[in-house]
């Protein structure tokens, strides 16, 4: 009986992390559930990857895309070479150290790669960026960014909303149908700066970076906002393309394979 491979995508999703308390009296793992509905719902496998380092090879060698979430921690200032300047800063050192290996092995090998929110805000300072570490200190004229209490779990409370514009002449503003529409926001810093080979792909009216893209690299791209909520049909768009992507990669990756043993069956036969 003969097996094939499944035909969907599989994408990594990162996990956010606890410690001991609340849930339970050992360190535990956290996500919303809509990251992976949206995903299973867009005809993706999602896959959660625990904090694991060692094993990072292994995880991005299951997948086909990474998606870097947000969650309540920042990414540590001495990492775009600052002092931390703000007593808002909740730094995670596990979570940062397994996902600059994941979010370095994706782009060695080219896989694509989403981040959210925080997840962008690392792919910027891994690519050279540096962050705005609390942006009410930075930009005191800055729209409201993050609602005031426990906004990543902030069941039933109302979230900042703000418009952004998708910039043109990028890959962000092919992917979406309206130049500016109404996003979620959920964040109390954002990129300052961008590293070579990095731009700007949508912007608030008040001149924060909601979302970047790096050149030359199949997909790969950050986002401010929480598209996994499908607020919107550009949400959508955005997530279906990053799918789209991941099952490119895994159809190039198992016709290089399927070469691969054909070559090393000539040469064999040889």
């Amino acid at each position: 009986m003969s097996i094939t491979s499944h035909s969907r995508p599989v994408i990594g999703v990162t996990l956010d992390s606890e410690e001991s308390g609340g849930y339970a009296d050992s360190p535990w793992y956290a996500l919303r559930q809509n990251y992976m509905a949206c995903l299973a719902e867009l005809g993706a496998v999602p896959l959660a990857l625990p904090h694991i380092g060692e094993l990072a090879d292994e995880f991005l060698a299951l997948c086909d895309g990474i998606i870097v979430t947000g969650g309540a921690f920042d990414v540590p200032p001495e990492l775009f070479n600052e002092q931390q300047s703000s007593d808002q800063i909740r730094l995670k050192p596990a979570r940062t150290q397994f996902e600059t290996a994941i979010v370095k092995g994706a782009m060695i090998r080219d896989m694509p790669l989403l981040g959210i929110c925080g997840g962008e805000q690392l792919l910027a300072v891994l690519t050279g960026g540096t962050l705005i570490q609390h942006i009410p200190d930075a930009l005191p004229a800055a729209l409201e960014h993050s609602t005031t209490l426990d906004t990543e779990n902030a069941g039933g409370k109302i979230r900042a909303r703000h418009q952004v514009e998708i910039l043109e002449n990028t890959q962000l503003g092919k992917l979406v149908s309206t130049r500016n529409y109404q996003v979620n926001s959920s964040h109390h810093q954002a990129v300052k700066t961008l590293g070579p080979g990095c731009r700007i792909n949508a912007l608030a009216a008040d001149g924060v970076i909601e979302g970047i893209e790096c050149d030359d690299y199949f997909f790969c791209m950050g986002v401010q906002w929480h598209p996994e909520y499908l607020q919107h049909e550009q949400d959508r768009q955005l997530l279906s393309a990053f799918i789209a992507a991941a099952s490119h990669y895994r159809a190039a990756r198992r016709s290089s394979g399927k070469a691969m043993a054909q070559a090393m069956n000539q040469s064999h036969g040889n």
